[in-house]
């Protein structure tokens, strides 16, 4: 009997078993993520007072974006749950006061920057995309942003600012805010910046500032995302269990 061949045959066949456990446990996350997304966008949908009978007609309505060709994201960029897990944050937040996510680095925006953000927001489509819309005169975007009830960063790649993210309307009793983002350099959009920065400003908010709820707002429907069902899809180690 050639004991080298049947060895070999016994590691090719745990090599299977573990890439087949690898494959059940993969699937399990992610249909555990798909069934915490769907309660968490049929609550919302409650909330806004849809009716049950309506649902079927939401249901309608995402079969028709699933169907379109627009909004797609471009070759090679990835959706958050395949590329995020909580230790995708490189967390310097004590030391120097930013948060980097790969590529890009949130640090707190800077009063001179505001000037670039009026540069962005002279953009129709950039400035009538927010409801309510940002100030247009830069000494009112300056005390806006200064507000203490919002809290806002600047969004850089490879070092240079691009864009913004942060939240307003921050209750810290109820533990809740909304958060606000734009990638506003031109020819950047569709390179996976915004969903790097908003994934480090939920780090941020659920992490650090230990929030419960941050409302994310989509054309005009505002989304609820909470910390729990958060920390459920991007802590592996939890999703596994």
């Amino acid at each position: 009997m050639d004991f080298s061949c049947e060895g070999e045959i016994v590691r090719l066949a745990a090599v299977m078993d573990e890439q087949s456990d690898k494959e059940i446990v993969d699937k399990k996350q992610r249909d555990q993520m798909l069934k915490l997304v769907a309660k968490g966008f049929y609550n919302e949908l409650t909330n806004y007072g849809v009716r049950k009978h309506e649902i079927i007609q939401v249901a309608s309505h995402l079969l028709d974006n699933l169907l379109a060709t627009e909004k797609k994201p471009a070759e090679g960029v990835e959706y958050y749950n395949g590329i995020f897990t909580l230790a995708s944050v490189r967390d310097e937040w004590a030391d120097r006061k930013q948060l980097a996510i790969q590529y890009v680095t949130l640090r707190p925006l800077q009063l001179p920057d505001v000037s670039k953000v009026i540069g962005w927001l002279k953009v129709p489509a950039v400035r009538e995309s927010f409801v309510p819309r940002f100030p247009e005169n830069q000494s009112e975007l300056r005390k806006y942003f200064t507000h203490p009830t919002r809290e806002y960063f600047g969004v850089y790649y490879n070092d240079q600012l691009v864009g913004i993210v942060g939240g307003e309307n921050i209750d810290l009793t109820a533990g809740k805010l909304e958060m606000k983002k734009l990638v506003g350099e031109s020819g950047l959009q569709g390179k996976g910046i915004g969903k790097r920065a908003t994934f480090g400003f939920l780090y941020y908010a659920f992490m650090i500032r230990n929030l419960n709820k941050v409302y994310k707002h989509q054309d005009v429907l505002r989304m609820a995302l909470f910390k729990s069902l958060w920390l459920q899809i991007f802590s592996r180690n939890v999703l596994a269990r």
